[in-house]
């Protein structure tokens, strides 16, 4: 009776500390609130004062120089904006090739609208414009470019929101309908009591849509006239039930005045859950719907990124066609040209992917915009209880480089639950033998574990067979390979790893490497990259302030492969595809061992937001400084080895690297045209 009495007692206790911190919670509220009712006075007091809005110009004017120096500052220093100046060069000359000079002629006209009647399934398209009070020359511009499409089965739905000062929007469809007979058949228009947003526009424009294929479209914008030739044929040819295309922001009515030119990856969920890469032009079987909305109106400002993921979700076949398709229009007011013009696009797209990430079953995740842009994000996701980690550190001698990596380890990490498993492997200096018994005798005894791989006779070092080894003593849940000379910069670099590591569908996790000049060493690997054509580094020797091509550098994406000097990846996957090759000695066993983890249908991911030192080749020097050097020579062996193994892999292309860049360099140059 004097327990339950005390159970009694303690559950009351409890009860009035949740009370008291409730009121206190609801009183912080309230008081928030008054705050900012005050600071919006305040605030609306200064936006209506005569003073601050005659200042306007000249706060303009401190705003691009603003801009300018951020610009600047993101290429790190000068010799980044060099190299910024030298990529724009190239830029520049790649840019021939594409806009109207990609165009067909009478010729490639021809043979394409020939080849594509010619297709067992003619599909047909149904093109949703939602019109709002679009501007004359923009809204014949889009429309010819539909008309002049090379493949003629389609179907043009406009619902027009304008409003009367607007009405030339519905005089303009109907000039183009009395053409022809034809053209009034296949452009639907219907003028709506009132304008309810870009959502509800486009629904209304689908509830005309009689195709097999819907295909979304900005009443400002312009298509290649190949661009359903090639969807068409693609859907053919790979019974593809969702697709889209390249895509480049010009200037105002000048189609070859790029803005950015956007050469995507192929489908990665990472990438497009922390930025909408596809964005346009999606087109997709209508039967995805399954009586779904196409849009809702809640993310309207991201209503596509909303759609993106919900039909990518249920997609069967998703492909991304390497070529420049779709022109988004840069004007005042347009999404492309200033996301600040609607700025509840940000919250907009956060509440889509917080809606995405809810029905992949994701908890107590956190989404919040990066230094790139407001739109790409960094998710925060929930780590599952507290698994241990096993670092792998193979060494030889070097004692001070292990020393460095091991002080950073235990000064920066938070993550608590975690061993450290060094593989001696053939060290003879006695400062080493010194620093093994100091620091497994140390605080950290109960972490460390010194194990001995033992050479047979006549065995020469073999990185792979040492990991290997070393994997095989660990007793965590997952394994961190991590090289002897490394160093860790954020203090949450295994949270960040271990959150991609424990999905299901996630094998390795790599992280963001930098020499110590603070130039990048690692930020994902693209396979047949670089004079070998195994595999090269993007992004290489770029400054750590470089935001990366397209903002690349500032989210987590799905990338082939990962560095193995600091790789995170779950025991039973490791176990599962045999561990690191031994016939690749010293290298390549990394992204071998990534491509293994992709055959078997994981992905492999790199976060930016893991960030280590990388002291590269202090241990063992590098591979490939003299031709002809043993390093250089067993490189080269082992080159050939890869090229062999994964041919097939390396013939397809990197799917994470379009095929529009160049595989000379790192830093995402586009191909120059013949």
């Amino acid at each position: 009776m004097a327990e339950n009495t005390n159970s009694q007692n303690d559950y009351r206790e409890q009860f009035e500390k949740e009370k008291a911190k409730a009121a206190f919670l609801a009183d912080r509220v309230a008081q928030l609130e008054d705050q900012v009712d005050d600071l919006q006075f305040k605030l609306d007091r200064i936006k209506n004062n005569k003073i601050w809005k005659a200042s306007k110009p000249a706060r303009d004017a401190y705003h691009f120089v603003q801009r300018q120096a951020d610009r600047i500052r993101n290429q790190g220093d000068a010799r980044g904006v060099v190299k910024k100046i030298q990529y724009k060069i190239r830029e520049k000359q790649a840019e021939k090739g594409y806009g109207t000079a990609s165009f067909p002629d009478e010729t490639e006209r021809k043979h394409e609208t020939e080849e594509a009647a010619g297709f067992s399934r003619q599909i047909l398209f149904s093109i949703l414009v939602p019109l709002y009070n679009t501007p004359r020359e923009y809204l014949k511009d889009m429309m010819d470019s539909v008309l002049n499409q090379t493949y003629g089965n389609w179907q043009l739905c406009l619902a027009d929101g304008s409003d009367e000062e607007h009405a030339y929007v519905g005089q303009v469809v109907e000039e183009y309908r009395a053409r022809s007979s034809e053209l009034s058949e296949r452009i639907c228009y219907r003028k709506l009591e009132r304008n309810g947003g870009i959502s509800e526009n486009t629904n209304a424009c689908l509830a005309m849509a009689k195709g097999e294929y819907i295909a979304p479209f900005d009443h400002d914008d312009y298509l290649h006239p190949s661009v359903l030739y090639w969807y068409v044929k693609t859907i053919n040819e790979q019974n593809a039930d969702y697709l889209y295309c390249d895509e480049t922001t010009f200037r105002e009515s000048d189609l070859n005045h790029f803005v950015t030119i956007h050469f995507k990856p192929d489908y990665a969920i990472d990438n497009l859950r922390a930025n909408n890469y596809i964005c346009h032009l999606s087109c997709f079987d209508r039967r995805l719907l399954e009586g779904e909305e196409l849009y809702r109106s809640e993310f309207d400002g991201s209503q596509d990124h909303d759609m993106i993921l919900r039909l990518t979700d249920k997609a069967h076949k998703i492909v991304h066609v390497p070529k420049l398709l779709y022109y988004w229009r840069s004007h005042a007011g347009s999404t492309a040209g200033n996301i600040a013009a609607k700025t509840y696009a940000i919250e907009a797209a956060k509440g889509a992917v917080a809606d995405h990430l809810r029905r992949h079953g994701f908890k107590n995740f956190k989404i919040t915009s990066t230094r790139a842009f407001e739109t790409i994000f960094k998710i925060t996701y929930e780590i599952q209880g507290e698994p241990m980690i096993s670092i792998v550190i193979a060494n030889k001698d070097h004692s001070e480089d292990l020393k460095r990596c091991l002080n950073s380890v235990f000064e920066k990490s938070t993550y608590e639950n975690y061993e450290i498993i060094i593989v001696e492997n053939g060290s003879t200096e006695e400062a080493t033998k010194r620093y093994y018994r100091e620091v497994t005798s140390g605080p950290y005894k109960d972490r460390v574990h010194v194990v001995e791989y033992e050479y047979a006779e006549g065995e020469t070092f073999n990185y792979s067979r040492v990991n290997n080894f070393g994997v095989s003593k660990a007793k965590g849940e997952y394994v961190l390979l991590l090289n002897n000379d490394t160093e860790v910069i954020s203090v949450n670099w295994m949270e960040e790893l271990l959150m991609y590591a424990q999905r299901p569908d996630v094998a390795c996790v790599g992280a963001k490497l930098y020499y110590p000049d603070k130039t990048i060493q690692h930020a994902g690997i693209v396979i047949g990259l670089g004079a070998h054509r195994t595999a090269g580094h993007t992004h290489y020797k770029q400054r750590r302030e470089n935001l990366g091509y397209m903002g690349r550098l500032c989210y987590t994406q799905d990338v082939s492969a990962v560095t193995g000097a600091c790789l995170m990846v779950r025991k039973s996957i490791y176990d599962e595809v045999g561990g690191l090759d031994e016939t690749f000695a010293v290298s390549l066993n990394d992204v071998d061992f990534c491509l293994k983890c992709r055959e078997k249908n994981y992905l492999n991911v790199f976060t930016p937001f893991a960030e280590l030192y990388h002291y590269e080749s202090v241990s063992r020097g590098s591979d490939v400084t003299d031709p002809s050097s043993d390093n250089a020579k067993r490189y080269d062996q082992e080159a050939e080895h890869f090229r062999t193994k994964w041919k097939e892999a390396l013939d397809k292309g990197d799917p994470y690297y379009n095929p529009n860049f160049t595989l000379d360099r790192s830093d995402y140059s586009l191909k120059v045209q013949d």
